[in-house]
């Protein structure tokens, strides 16, 4: 990630597993990226609301968890704006088996269409491409994690990767919107 204040999957799912929250570090990326994707505003900040609901009950987070999701929150906002995509899934280390990697990446998508869908309810307003993109999540949130750890298996895991952060980028480019900059007010005479 490209911001210094970035926190990493095993920082966060570290800070998740010490609290009684039912969620995977992934999950929650995935969910923030999908409700920004799907036209969240910037200054909306019932995200957490949204987060305690799906993932604590409707029980807030602790001001530690709290203070990790706004830095996620934050630096997923950074990533899309980027002009250089510097947009990456929250996702394991490399060093992590495939099997982890692959489970996290289903928790990754499986958070974004739940975030989309709490967003984007209006399905007649999004194009057949960030439909079929939707519908591909649900099945790669599908696929077993019962991989080979081969080099075929990473080679299929890094271009569902790839095909998962573009596809974010695109839905993000048709249905989201940058914030807005704040101007002074102009006096007409």
């Amino acid at each position: 990630m490209s911001s210094a204040h970035a926190i990493d999957f095993s920082t966060l799912q570290s800070i998740i597993s010490t609290q009684d929250v039912i969620a995977h570090a992934s999950e929650i990326h995935g969910f923030l990226t999908g409700l920004i994707a799907a036209g969240y505003e910037f200054d909306n900040a019932s995200y957490s609301a949204l987060l305690a609901d799906a993932f604590n009950n409707g029980q807030s987070f602790s001001a530690t968890l709290s203070s990790s999701v706004q830095s996620v929150y934050s630096n997923i906002w950074q990533n899309l704006l980027d002009d250089s995509y510097g947009f990456s899934l929250l996702l394991p280390d490399d060093e992590e088996s495939l099997a982890q990697r692959s489970a996290a990446l289903g928790h990754w998508v499986q958070g974004f269409n739940l975030g989309f869908g709490m967003q984007h309810q209006q399905s007649d307003i999004a194009s057949d491409e960030v439909k079929e993109v939707i519908a591909d999540f649900a099945e790669i949130a599908n696929l077993s994690s019962e991989v080979d750890e081969d080099e075929e298996g990473e080679h299929a895991l890094l271009e569902i990767e790839e095909y998962v952060r573009i596809s974010s980028l695109l839905i993000f480019s048709e249905l989201g919107s940058a914030p807005e900059q704040k101007s002074p007010n102009k006096t007409l005479h």
